[in-house]
């Protein structure tokens, strides 16, 4: 059975999901002090998609409260191997995605959460990147949100980068703020939504992305 069969798209939030998520939550406000700006901007209902910038593998955890919605995101398969950390990954709502292929697997799933109605995270630059500019995003994000109509929200998590920079194995303290940007439609169109258009959605999100990634930049001042 493919390992991807083992998530259940329920937006209900379990008792493991409940401690998981709440242990987590507490030790992001112990380490980080996160000060969120904009939750309201995260539609509570309908599919969305949020996208926060990718500096560090501990930004995922930061998604787990911008929003009182239950978020599923994807995440690489490699930590699904991991004794009890796969579970409990399962168990908030992940489900793993091959690097350096093209997982058609893991993006329908992901577009089933979405058609579900759901909230899913999405990091639209991909593999983590360094510095406070935002490079050309790839069309993924706005290829999913085209074909579920899903609304995307860019989202900026400032000082990521020195809670658990690059190549080390453990977090550390740091002063963490994070701005949630205005929601953007997804592309559109008659029929077949045009590459043109996905292209143009996908500049209109870097452009906001990276508006938001430097105010929260500025806001740990």
């Amino acid at each position: 059975m493919s390992e991807h069969a083992t998530l259940e798209i329920n937006p209900r939030k379990t008792l493991v999901y409940r401690l998981v998520a709440g242990l987590l939550t507490f030790l992001s406000f112990v380490m980080y002090r996160p000060r969120v700006t904009g939750k309201e901007n995260i539609p509570l209902v309908g599919p969305v998609l949020i996208a926060p910038i990718h500096r560090s593998n501990v930004d995922f955890a930061f998604t787990l409260f911008i929003s009182p919605r239950k978020v599923f995101f994807m995440a690489k398969d490699s930590v699904f191997r991991v004794p009890i950390l796969g579970t409990l990954l399962l168990h908030l709502g992940a489900f793993p995605i091959k690097r350096g292929t093209a997982d058609r697997e893991s993006m329908a799933l992901a577009e089933e959460v979405l058609r579900r109605g759901h909230a899913l995270v999405l990091f639209p630059e991909g593999t983590r990147k360094e510095g406070r500019s935002v490079a050309q995003l790839r069309d993924g994000a706005m290829f999913v949100a085209a074909r579920t109509g899903a609304t995307v929200v860019p989202v900026g998590v400032g000082g990521s980068e020195k809670a658990m920079p690059p190549g080390k194995k453990l977090p550390r303290p740091a002063r963490i703020r994070i701005v949630v940007g205005e929601p953007i439609a997804p592309p559109s169109g008659e029929g077949r939504v045009a590459r043109s258009a996905i292209t143009a959605k996908s500049e209109e999100l870097r452009v906001e992305l990276e508006r938001v990634y430097q105010q929260a930049l500025d806001a740990r001042t």
